[in-house]
């Protein structure tokens, strides 16, 4: 317990900038996985090209180099000066957002085809059957999916400790400069990540029985 107590000062700034790498680029993810999964199902073809490039390119690229890029290569464009853990949370955004979209795409698979030619007989417009129709349906059907993505992204924020980010995966080298002894540093970070892996859970289990109640 003194490993904990001793240090809450940087416990706290390591767990602090674990939440945010997580829900900055977990919205980041979202969005940008929102706006590529409708690219994908799109039908024009150029639209549906540059989303399956996307994902076929940044999913198949270990996260670590994406890391990289971002790292090294963002900064030697030279276009605007960032810190490491903005750079962090661009990377875990990009790359994660590619998981959002073909989980999206697989629910938007679930909805009956005959329901979206039914929308644009009526004179909806792809936007509109893709918001008002199939995204709802499609949405509902994939929160177990999609949260097993934002447990790997929360999971994947520790990769940020090999650039220069103080957050809990950076925790066992910071402290053993204190003097602490590095097995009980991994198993509070590890008693960390479980306490936050079991909150995203019960998140999931909340909206299944909530949005089970509205079908």
């Amino acid at each position: 317990m003194s490993t904990l107590l001793d240090n809450l000062d940087l416990w706290g700034l390591a767990l602090g900038n674990t939440v945010r790498l997580f829900v900055v680029s977990g919205l980041m993810a979202l969005v940008l996985g929102l706006i590529v999964g409708a690219m994908r199902v799109s039908p024009v073809p150029i639209a549906r090209a540059v989303g399956t490039v996307y994902v076929n390119f940044v999913r198949n690229t270990p996260l670590t180099l994406i890391f990289f890029f971002f790292a090294l290569g963002f900064p030697a464009l030279k276009l605007v000066d960032v810190s490491y853990t903005t750079l962090a949370i661009l990377a875990l955004g990009f790359y994660t957002a590619t998981y959002v979209a073909e989980t999206l795409r697989s629910g938007i698979n679930t909805v009956p085809v005959g329901q979206a030619e039914a929308a644009r007989a009526i004179g909806l417009s792809f936007g509109q059957v893709m918001t008002l129709v199939v995204l709802p349906q499609a949405v509902r059907s994939v929160v177990p999916p999609m949260m097993s993505v934002l447990i790997a992204l929360l999971k994947n924020t520790t990769i940020a400790a090999g650039f220069s980010v103080i957050e809990l995966g950076a925790m066992r080298a910071n402290l053993s400069e204190r003097g602490e002894p590095a097995m009980v540093v991994l198993l509070w970070i590890a008693a960390f990540f479980v306490v936050m892996v079991l909150l995203l859970s019960w998140l999931q289990r909340t909206l299944e029985t909530r949005w089970k109640v509205i079908r």
